[in-house]
This record gives C-alpha cells, sequence and structure tokens, in this order.
C-alpha cells in the first residue's frame, strides 16, 4: 500500500490524474486488441477525462474519508478517481442532449467524430455517427468508474461499504439529468422543480454522495455521514447555482461554453425560474419566447440577461448561494474532523464556490 503523510490540493489532483492516466492505458490496451478503430474511442477519451477539470469530486471524497480518520495512500485516491470517469460520462451524454458543440474550449465529444466522419469521407449521417459514438464513449465512462473502483486495490470491507453510496449516486446523477430534459420539454419553470433537479443533477452527486462515499471507505460513525450531508448539500447546491449563473453570464475563454449557451438550450435552472417568478406577464413572454431558441443571437442574448437582472433574479440567486455556503461552512463547526479536513474543506468549499464569471 502506497502510503503518503499528507496531501496537499495540487498535489491531490496530480494523484488522481495519474490513478486515471493508468487505468486508461489498460483500457486502452483491451479496446485495441478488439480492434484498431477503437483506438480513436481511446485517444478520445483520454483526451476529454484528462485535459481539464478540477478534480472537486475526488477531492471532497477523499477529504471526507480523511476527515473520517482514514489513512492516505495510492489505493484510496484511486478508488475516488473513479468519481471523475462518472462526471465524463455525464459530461458528454448532457452535451449531446443539450446539443452542446464545444466543452472546455474545444468541440464536445459527439460534434468531434462528427468531424472526423466528415473528413474522412464515410457513409451515411456524420451527425447521427457523431451522436451514436458519444453515446458509446459516455457509456464507456460509466462502466469504467465501476471498474476504477474494484481495481483501486482498496480492501473488500472497504469495497462493500462503499458500493451502496457509489450506487445510488450514479442511480440519482442519471435521474437529475431525466428530469432536466423533462423540465425543458414540459416548460416547468417552477422553483421548486428548479431546485430539485439541481440537488439531483449536480448537488448530490458533486459533494454530498463523495464525502459519504469518502465516509463510507474509512467506516466513518455517527454523526460524521449526517455533519457531512449537512455540508455537502447546501453546498453541492450553491456550486450549482454558481454553475448556473456562469452559464448565462459567464465568460466563454473561462467557461469553455459559448456565452449564454444556457439560454440557448434551455435551461429550466433556479435563476431563470426566480426570473419566471418576478417577472409581469409581458416580460415573462418575452423570456419564453428566447429560453430554449438554439438561434438566439447576442441581442437576444442581452436582452434575456437584462430581463434576470432586472428582475433581480441574479441578485437573489448571489444571495442563495451566500446563504448556502454559510450554513454548508457552519456545519464542519459541529464535529471535529480528523487530519486538517476541516480547513481543506473550507477551502473547497470556496473553490467550489467562487468562481468568477
Amino acid at each position: 500500500m502506497g502510503i503518503v503523510t499528507h496531501t496537499g490540493a495540487d498535489d491531490l489532483k496530480e494523484r488522481v490524474e495519474k490513478a486515471l492516466a493508468q487505468f486508461l492505458v489498460d483500457q486502452r490496451s483491451v479496446l485495441t486488441s478488439i480492434d484498431p478503430a477503437l483506438a480513436l474511442v481511446a485517444d478520445t477519451i483520454e483526451r476529454f477525462v484528462l485535459r481539464g477539470g478540477k478534480r472537486l469530486r475526488p477531492a471532497f471524497a477523499y477529504w471526507g474519508y480523511r476527515g473520517a480518520g482514514g489513512e492516505d495512500s495510492d489505493e484510496v485516491v484511486a478508488a475516488v478517481a473513479a468519481l471523475e470517469l462518472i462526471q465524463a460520462s455525464a459530461l458528454i451524454h448532457d452535451d449531446v442532449m443539450d446539443a452542446s458543440d464545444t466543452r472546455r474550449g474545444e468541440p464536445s465529444v459527439h460534434r468531434r467524430f462528427e468531424l472526423t466522419h466528415t473528413a474522412s469521407g464515410w457513409t451515411g449521417d456524420a451527425k447521427a455517427f457523431g451522436t451514436s459514438a458519444a453515446l458509446l464513449l459516455g457509456d464507456f465512462c460509466l462502466a469504467w468508474s465501476d471498474e476504477l473502483l474494484r481495481r483501486s486495490g482498496i480492501d473488500v470491507a472497504a469495497l462493500m461499504r462503499a458500493r451502496p453510496v457509489f450506487d445510488l449516486m450514479r442511480t440519482e446523477v442519471i435521474a437529475g439529468q431525466y428530469l432536466d430534459v423533462h423540465a425543458q420539454a414540459t416548460a416547468d419553470c417552477s422553483l421548486t422543480r428548479a431546485s430539485t433537479i439541481a440537488r439531483y443533477k449536480s448537488a448530490k452527486y458533486t459533494v454530498e454522495r463523495p464525502l459519504l462515499l469518502g465516509a463510507a471507505l474509512a467506516d466513518a460513525r455517527p454523526p460524521l455521514p449526517a455533519v457531512y450531508s449537512d455540508y455537502g448539500l447546501p453546498l453541492g447546491e450553491a456550486f450549482q447555482l454558481r454553475d448556473d449563473i456562469l452559464g448565462v453570464f459567464g465568460d466563454p475563454s473561462q467557461t469553455g461554453k459559448p456565452a449564454g449557451d444556457d439560454l440557448r438550450e434551455g435551461k429550466r435552472t433556479y435563476l431563470i425560474a426566480s426570473a419566471f417568478a418576478a417577472a409581469d406577464e409581458r416580460t415573462a413572454e418575452v423570456l419564453r419566447e428566447g429560453l430554449g431558441n438554439p438561434n438566439l443571437d447576442s441581442a437576444g442574448i442581452t436582452a434575456l440577461r437584462d430581463i434576470i437582472v432586472r428582475t433581480g433574479a441574479l441578485a437573489r440567486t448571489e444571495a442563495r448561494i451566500a446563504d448556502l455556503t454559510k450554513a454548508s461552512l457552519r456545519a464542519l463547526d459541529s464535529v471535529e474532523l480528523a487530519n486538517g479536513a476541516a480547513e481543506m474543506l473550507t477551502a473547497l468549499a470556496h473553490a467550489a464556490t467562487d468562481r468568477a464569471l
């Protein structure tokens, strides 16, 4: 077992990426032994998983484990790295559902395969090929998340404790994804539905479930798991609310997505629901007409942004982020955490919610 006395944020990120890189090398060998055509699949997954990303989910899981008294090891780092493959699966599939052209400043996976089809002069529909390939690559990542957890080297007892959390987390995030597309299809702009989507699509699997995964790996005893939930749920929601603001007002050079992309995609977020809740009939009609229009130009984006600001939705969402973050940090005061985890979880809370526009 590879024991390390302490891991800072940068060191942990590097170790997570090393574990992912080693695992993907093995998967490349499996794929290319089946057929050389699968080298493109391996290349694309490696680039997508290893390029960019804050590695927040493994960090929350790791410090949840350490806070419960768990000893650092390379095996534990490999186990929490499995969360990045769930994230990759969710993002690849999310881009297909949203018809997003870019991710992290590059073509999204389905667009990359569509472009490859066209450039190679293959037969059939290039767009359909891109969509099909991306769905399968997302499936690979989801299946491999389970494999990486199992192959991480953690002992069988810890693995068995972690499995129920890991399984529930994957069910929740997929359910949240469905509720997101369902809300767009039904034009449900209620604050209740927006909060439910935020909780299950992002909040739980970004913070709370990773923390509880770490707690399970360390065999944490009450009241620590409940404290982790009290910290993780509000922080996860605050993280998603910040993401929602960035999806409308963010700088493309920072977000890697076109300006106002969430508006073109018709995302029914808390930010948008808050704007509808405060809008008069005429303003609400403008919102309805623009939201979800894939051809919305810069003037249309500006008009919708102005409505979000004028209705006070942006200010209310910022205030909610602040309140949720404070509630999250208060939870840490109720328990003594081991290994300096309270300090690291405080820093992670700010990293998750203070992202600049």
